[in-house]
């Protein structure tokens, strides 16, 4: 017996979904567009989890890939084009 004839087709979808998610996770370069891609793909892995009867590894993932990272990414870009920007004006004066 094959591993996908034991699976329901609700779970068959998500896995389906989470793995088609990963490469465009992968193979997205702007950080800040990873970032909210990163989030989307947390919540397909948060479906995932619940499609599977999970519920804490689906509550840490939620809060971890719909809050938390994405809150330190952004903190980061931001720091980074704030230090750029007083860089670039402090060489025009």
């Amino acid at each position: 017996m094959t591993v996908v004839a034991t699976l329901v087709p609700l779970q068959a979808v998500a896995f389906a979904v989470v793995a088609l998610g990963a490469p465009v996770v992968v193979l997205t370069r702007d950080p800040l567009r990873q970032a909210l891609v990163n989030s989307v793909y947390g919540v397909s892995l948060v479906c995932l989890f619940v499609v599977l009867e999970a519920p804490d590894p689906a509550l840490s993932m939620l809060v971890v890939s719909g809050i938390g990272y994405p809150l330190v990414i952004l903190t980061a870009i931001a720091r980074v084009r704030g230090e750029r920007r007083r860089a670039k004006e402090a060489a025009d004066d």
